[in-house]
């Protein structure tokens, strides 16, 4: 049965509304756009620290361009923003992609993917004593928020720190990132991050 995760965000949403301090959240990022409708709904409620954590994708000259993209639009919507940097630790990704390489995007290696993501995250948000950890992925309309979610909460259950519920596409969150990538100019990647996946897109273009 399939749980209604934007549901679950806004039980935590009204939580945070009844309490006399903004929660922290150390909120997992993938690139500029997913992250624009995501902040617009949760900065109300949540003192948020941006981590960038994407060792997949590729090559390094558009893993650099996707984090200066981010950087940019945090500094010009709200300074109050922190940003998270961390290396880029491509070789953590190769690990987890061997012997998958061939699957198609969405698959097990796009899970195993999240997983490593979402993991550093977790742990990054118990050193830095947040309250909460989450990722702006459930914003994509090609993530399964279903997946996603199950994932962040074994991480969460492992971590002992509190995983954010979502799925950002809902309420036209994924439209609305659109209107507001093109009102700030955002640089928008036409292929999720690694390599893999670029080729995938490339061969659905061809045909």
């Amino acid at each position: 049965m399939k749980i209604n995760y934007d549901i679950e965000l806004e039980k935590i949403i009204k939580e945070a509304e009844a309490s006399e301090t903004k929660h922290t959240l150390l909120l997992h990022t993938c690139c500029a756009p997913c992250s624009t409708s995501v902040i617009e709904r949760l900065q109300k409620y949540f003192e948020i620290t941006i981590y960038y954590y994407n060792p997949n994708i590729e090559p390094y000259e558009e893993y650099i361009k996707r984090k200066e993209e981010q950087k940019r639009y945090l500094k010009e919507i709200d300074k109050n923003i922190k940003f998270e940097d961390c290396d880029y630790e491509n070789e953590e990704f190769k690990k987890i992609a061997q012997g998958l390489e061939h699957l198609p995007e969405g698959g097990h290696r796009c899970h195993e993917c999240y997983k490593l993501r979402i993991l550093k995250t977790a742990q990054k948000a118990k050193e830095l004593n947040c309250e909460y950890f989450g990722t702006t992925l459930t914003v994509s309309p090609y993530k399964n928020s279903q997946i996603l979610n199950k994932i962040g909460q074994e991480i969460s259950e492992e971590t002992n720190i509190k995983y954010l519920y979502s799925d950002f596409k809902k309420k036209e969150g994924y439209k609305r990132s659109i209107e507001i990538s093109k009102e700030y100019k955002l640089y928008r990647q036409d292929y999720c991050g690694c390599l893999y996946a670029k080729e995938c897109t490339n061969s659905v273009k061809e045909e």
